[in-house]
């Protein structure tokens, strides 16, 4: 069951940050809407609402997960590199993918706010000095981060949920 949880195995940050790695990480971050869309071309709407894993969501709301996870990081960004060490608040994923619009909604929504959302980000990202990724805010339940060690969550984050559509796929034949 884990290598249905976490088809790419779990997020790791146990080494040095490097300038390279950053760079791999904003690129993979630039990637992911257009892989998403990839991910989920052609499937069906009973396919969209088959569950990735046994208890899990369903493609769709995997689908409205990501903007909704990736809208909350890249506040967290604007908030770290204009407050010092600001405390963010956290949010109930799962409850938020409860809600009617991550159960219901067309997926194309969520597809074309993830594309903006990654255009913007990326902007962003790539305007950043070594020092604004020093940067840190303070998450309740993980601790205080640096903006680079949330770069690479997300990177990684992005990879992790479009690998639960994909490996369903592969899995299901589709």
């Amino acid at each position: 069951m884990e290598h249905l949880r976490y088809p790419i195995g779990q997020f790791q940050m146990d080494q040095e940050i490097t300038g390279q790695m950053r760079l791999r990480w904003i690129d993979e971050i630039a990637a992911a809407p257009g892989e998403l869309r990839q991910a989920v071309q052609g499937l069906t709407e009973d396919q969209l609402n088959t569950p990735y894993r046994p208890g899990g969501w369903t493609v769709r709301q995997v689908v409205h997960h990501l903007p909704d996870s990736h809208l909350n990081s890249y506040v967290r960004f604007k908030w770290a590199l204009t407050e010092e060490v600001p405390f963010i608040k956290p949010y109930d994923e799962k409850e938020w993918a409860e809600l009617a619009d991550s159960r219901t909604a067309p997926i194309e929504v969520s597809l074309s706010l993830f594309d903006s959302l990654h255009q913007r980000w990326t902007l962003l990202l790539r305007a950043m000095t070594d020092e604004d990724f020093r940067r840190t805010f303070r998450h309740p339940e993980s601790g205080t981060l640096t903006l680079d060690q949330a770069l690479g969550l997300y990177a990684w984050h992005g990879k992790h949920h479009i690998a639960h559509i994909t490996s369903l796929r592969k899995r299901m034949g589709w």
